[in-house]
């Protein structure tokens, strides 16, 4: 795991086997990703709902999203990183969407960014793309726009809304997207948008037959408790460790248990005494 992946490196895993892809914000935690040797490390704008409290990713903006890349670029050695583009990034104008996209690039060391479908995608992407800047898509349920969409739901259970995404995919592996994440699918039709294309599929909600997966890390480690979607596999309750580690820490204070010698700094008797006889 000395050698960093390139874009080349993920789109030849295709057929070949899954690729791992999570979440991360921080230096810590993104180190300890790039270690496991996961293949994708997604900066991801629900940055805005796990680690800083808000209710939307539409509220999460350039300035936050630059800051949390740039902490873990800095830890990955392994991993392919990719910017998560904000919504004010390239859905409020299409023409700031280059100039964004290149500051994640340029300012964050990212390796490429991910734009979720909107109305003018293609075109936002299409520009992008003409860059150089190597592009994920993100097409099925599209947290940046669910409220225009009615709500947080499956995409894709009908008929004709399953050859819209079908439709996407084509079109966004056309422009020149090297990978897309299939949200909230159903299983059957995100294997049939995955042996249509030829770039990896990365599912999240989106059953075994994508090329790969991704999970939020906080959902995975059970550090976030406000809200679990049915597709999270939760490997560990990290919420209720780090609670009890800290009780204990406060009972310990209170008790006159921490800190013990283990954990002073001590001064020689004869320094000391020199400072008590000039305090006499």
């Amino acid at each position: 795991m000395n050698t960093k992946l390139k874009i080349e490196d993920i789109v030849n895993l295709k057929n070949k086997r899954k690729i791992t892809m999570l979440t991360a914000y921080d230096y810590p935690l993104a180190y300890l990703i790039d270690k496991a040797g996961i293949d994708i490390i997604l900066v991801g704008d629900s940055v805005a709902n796990v680690v800083l409290g808000l209710e939307s990713t539409t509220q999460v903006g350039m300035n936050e999203m630059l800051h949390h890349t740039k902490a873990v670029s800095r830890a990955v050695k392994h991993a392919l990183v990719v910017g998560d583009m904000p919504y004010e990034a390239y859905q409020i104008s299409i023409d700031d969407s280059v100039k964004n996209a290149k500051r994640f690039i340029q300012e964050a060391n990212c390796d490429a960014v991910k734009l979720e479908w909107f109305d003018k995608c293609l075109e936002a992407t299409a520009m992008i793309v003409k860059e150089g800047i190597p592009v994920m898509g993100h097409i099925g349920l599209t947290p940046q726009t669910a409220d225009k969409l009615g709500g947080f739901k499956v995409r894709g259970k009908d008929a004709e809304s399953a050859k819209t995404l079908i439709k996407q995919a084509k079109e966004l592996e056309r422009i020149g997207c090297f990978s897309i994440v299939l949200e909230c699918v159903p299983d059957r039709i995100a294997k049939i948008i995955t042996e249509s294309i030829n770039i990896p599929t990365i599912g999240i909600g989106a059953g075994i037959f994508c090329d790969g997966q991704v999970l939020v890390t906080h959902d995975l480690l059970g550090l976030f408790e406000r809200f679990k979607p049915k597709f999270v596999k939760q490997y560990i309750n990290l919420s209720e460790l780090i609670l009890g580690a800290i009780q204990n820490y406060k009972n310990d204070v209170l008790e006159g248990k921490f800190p013990t010698s283990l954990h002073s700094f001590t001064i020689k008797e004869e320094e000391l005494k020199k400072i008590k006889e000039e305090n006499l």
